[in-house]
């Protein structure tokens, strides 16, 4: 059993342990180009918070990964067949009822780690640090934990070179043949501002991307997803164990 994981762990260890940090994965459920299964989301957040917080049990904190929430916001992608829509007034629900839950057994902190650029959680915790203030709550989205460009060649940011190589590493058999891939062109709008992105709009996936893919993965490799992966577990396993540490209270530096 991994004591770190939810999921696989008893009542027994459990009510023995005193975690100090809770971690929470958000995915999503959608189409990632004709290569990437729909869960992707959801198998990358699981891949990098189990081995980041394997790491941070083993060096003594007492993190605890939640199970994932599998489906995330998708009202840009409303006619994408059997992608999973979550309206963000849902997650906000779900997300109350399980901070009311830590907070009822006394877990101190909260982390929500992000795999789906669709979720937005920050307004969220906004109001639920206000309704709860004994729990420290913050929030990650893995894809900016890292340069990209250090990594990958190729611009994107769905089904792309780096979502694929990351899954070529820690998913190979779920991976299609990159031969069957979409090139995931992304069609850019018309109006300057929005493609300088100081102004914002949802995307319509279906009149963005004919693959559902934005970004091309042709020059996806496993070495590249190892790589990626391997820092991407170290920087959050430090994360984990920085947050595991840190009184709330004392939380910001000394003036100099």
């Amino acid at each position: 059993m991994r004591p770190y994981i939810l999921a696989e762990t008893t009542w027994a260890e459990v009510q023995a342990t005193h975690f100090e940090l809770a971690v929470l994965p958000w995915g999503a459920t959608e189409a990632h180009n004709y290569h990437l299964p729909y869960a992707t989301d959801n198998i990358q957040a699981e891949a990098v918070t189990y081995a980041a917080a394997r790491e941070a049990w083993e060096a003594g904190k007492k993190v605890i990964v939640l199970p994932t929430i599998p489906f995330g916001v998708n009202t840009g992608q409303a006619d994408i067949k059997l992608d999973i829509n979550l309206n963000p007034s849902t997650q906000l629900a779900i997300l109350d009822d399980i901070v009311a839950t830590l907070v009822r057994h006394g877990i101190p902190k909260l982390l929500v780690y992000n795999g789906h650029g669709g979720n937005d959680f920050k307004t969220m915790l906004r109001e639920l640090g206000l309704k709860y203030p004994d729990i420290f709550l913050c929030t990650t989205n893995f894809f900016r934990a890292l340069p990209r460009e250090t990594y990958f060649a190729a611009p994107g940011d769905h089904a792309d070179e780096l979502e694929t190589s990351l899954m070529l590493h820690v998913c190979p058999e779920l991976v299609r043949p990159l031969a069957e891939a979409g090139d995931g062109k992304e069609r850019l709008p018309k109006i300057r501002a929005f493609k300088e992105g100081w102004v914002w709009a949802e995307r319509k996936w279906s009149a963005v991307t004919a693959d559902t893919g934005v970004g091309d993965p042709a020059g996806a490799t496993p070495e590249k997803g190892e790589r990626y992966f391997r820092d991407l577990v170290a920087k959050f396993s430090q994360l984990f164990r920085d947050l595991a540490d840190v009184n709330p209270e004392n939380f910001y530096e000394d003036e100099k």
